[in-house]
C-alpha cells in the first residue's frame, strides 16, 4: 500500500532508525542540557553507554515534577535563538507544564500529524473542522499544522462557540470534526436536537485527549451520521497531538515509532509489564532538538497490540488510552479508576454513556453516589429497576457498592472539552 506520509519499515528497520535517534539524543542532552547533564552524572552514564536499544533501560526517568521544577523552559537543550515556539499545559501546582520548539521540531509534528489524516483515510478535498483550543495548548496549532501540511481544507473554529460550530457544518459542509468524545457527543446532541442531520456532509470524525467508552463512541458517530470516527494520541510534552491514531481496522492505534520509542511498565516497580499487560507508557523523543524527553512517564495507561495489522501498515500499535495512573482513585480500600464505570454502562442499553461519579464522607465512611443518563427513547417508568440493576453490576465488577440514580437525556452538564467525571469531596468533610 502506497502512502504519502505513512513509510513502509520492517521491524528491523525501525530498530535501526530507532537506536540511531537514542544515540543522537543522548549525544545531544549529555552535550546541552543541563538538567539531563546532572541527571547523567547522578547515574554515572556516559553517552557511550547507551550500544543497544536494551541500553534504554540504564537511563533515568524523567517525570511531569521535573519539567515544573524547570520552570519557565524546562529541558531546554538548543540556545534560546534557536526556539521558535513554546507550548504548555496546565499543571496542578500552579506552574505550566512549557517545552519549546525548534523549526525542526515544528517541521516533524506536521510530518507526524499528516499521517494521521492519512490514516484516517481523508484526501485533498476534505474540509476538516477543528473543534480544540488554540493558543498556548497544542492542540489547535497540531490539527492546524496537520492539515495543511496533508492538503485538506482547514476551518479553525476552536472549541465551544456551538452556533458558529453548526454554522460551519451546514454552510461549509465540513467532512471531518476534529474534537474531544466530549464535543463530538455534544454535537451530535445538538444536530439531532436542532434536525440538522440532513444539511450537513460529515463523514469522519478524529478525537482524542480523553478517555472513552464504545458506548459513548457509538453515540455520537450516530447522531453525526459519520462513517467512520479516529481515536488519537499525543500530548504537549511530545510534541503535541498527531503522535498516532487508530486505523481503519479499529484494532489498536498505531503509533510513530521511528520519531519516539514507547515502553509500558508497571507504574509501582518501574518494571516492564509482561507482553499485552496494562501498563503506564513511557516515552523517549528520538529528534526532538529543544526540548528532548528520556523515559518520560505518560501516566497514560494502555498495552501493547502484537502482531501485524490487517490494514497493512508495519507501524506498532497500542490500544487506546485506558485512563491514567493518576486518575485512579481509593475508595473502601478498593482501587478504582473512572473508566471502569463507563465500562459497566456497556453492558445497559437503557443508559447513555454519560455519566458522573460523587465521592463524599459521612460520619467517618467514604460514600460514593453514581450519576447516569437515560438513553433517548427509554421509558422513565424503569428507572427504579434500571438503578438497582445498575449499582449491583457495579458490585459485581468493581466490589464496591455505590448508590446509583438516573437522569434524564442531557441533565448531567456537557464540556467543549475534557468531562469530569469524579468530583471527590472527601476532604471537606
Amino acid at each position: 500500500m502506497d502512502h504519502r506520509f505513512i513509510p513502509n519499515l520492517t521491524e528491523e528497520q525501525i530498530a535501526d532508525i530507532q537506536l540511531k535517534g537514542l544515540r543522537w539524543t543522548v549525544g545531544h542532552v549529555h552535550a546541552n542540557s543541563p538538567f539531563y547533564q546532572e541527571r547523567f552524572r547522578d547515574a554515572g552514564l556516559e553517552p557511550g553507554d547507551v550500544k543497544t536499544l536494551d541500553d534504554l533501560r540504564k537511563l533515568p526517568f524523567t517525570t511531569a515534577e521535573d519539567l515544573k521544577d524547570g520552570y519557565p523552559l524546562p529541558l531546554l537543550s538548543v540556545p534560546e535563538r534557536d526556539v521558535v515556539r513554546i507550548h504548555g499545559s496546565s499543571g496542578t501546582t500552579g506552574k505550566r507544564k512549557i517545552l519549546s520548539y525548534t523549526q525542526k521540531d515544528i517541521d516533524d509534528w506536521k510530518d507526524m500529524f499528516a499521517r494521521c489524516y492519512e490514516m484516517a483515510g481523508l484526501t485533498v478535498e476534505d474540509r476538516v473542522q477543528i473543534c480544540v483550543g488554540y493558543g498556548l495548548w497544542t492542540a489547535g496549532s497540531g490539527f492546524q499544522l496537520g492539515c495543511e501540511r496533508f492538503g485538506a481544507m482547514a476551518l479553525p473554529v476552536g472549541p465551544g462557540l456551538l452556533e458558529i460550530q453548526l454554522q460551519m457544518l451546514t454552510d461549509l459542509k465540513s467532512t471531518c470534526i476534529c474534537s474531544t468524545a466530549s464535543m463530538a457527543l455534544l454535537m451530535g446532541e445538538e444536530v439531532q436536537k436542532q434536525g440538522l442531520a440532513d444539511k450537513i456532509r460529515l463523514r469522519k470524525a478524529i478525537f482524542g485527549s480523553e478517555t472513552h467508552t464504545p458506548k459513548m463512541r457509538r453515540q455520537f458517530e450516530q447522531a453525526l451520521g459519520l462513517e467512520d470516527s479516529f481515536d488519537i494520541i499525543g500530548m504537549t510534552e511530545l510534541y503535541g497531538p498527531g503522535t498516532g491514531l487508530e486505523c481503519e481496522a479499529h484494532d489498536g492505534i498505531h503509533y510513530w515509532a521511528d520519531y519516539y520509542i514507547t515502553e509500558i511498565i508497571d507504574p509501582e516497580t518501574l518494571q516492564p509489564v509482561a507482553p499485552g499487560e496494562v501498563g503506564e507508557m513511557v516515552v523517549t523523543s528520538l529528534r526532538k532538538e529543544a526540548s528532548p524527553l528520556i523515559r518520560y512517564r505518560t501516566h497514560d495507561l494502555t498495552r501493547f497490540i502484537p502482531g501485524r495489522c490487517g490494514c497493512g501498515v508495519n507501524l506498532p500499535r497500542l490500544d487506546k488510552i485506558m485512563g491514567r495512573s493518576d486518575d485512579m482513585f481509593i475508595f473502601r480500600g478498593v482501587n478504582i479508576y473512572p473508566g471502569q464505570i463507563g465500562s459497566v454502562l456497556e453492558h445497559f442499553k437503557e443508559l447513555s454513556a454519560e455519566y458522573r461519579i460523587f465521592l463524599s464522607r459521612k460520619d467517618g465512611l467514604d460514600h460514593m453516589a453514581v450519576h447516569v443518563e437515560r438513553a433517548p427513547g427509554a421509558q422513565a417508568s424503569s428507572d427504579a429497576d434500571l438503578a438497582r440493576a445498575l449499582a449491583a453490576e457495579i458490585r459485581k465488577h468493581i466490589l464496591v457498592r455505590g448508590e446509583v440514580t438516573i437522569l434524564g437525556p442531557g441533565e448531567l452538564p456537557r464540556s467543549f472539552s475534557k468531562t469530569k467525571r469524579v468530583e471527590d469531596s472527601r476532604g471537606e468533610e
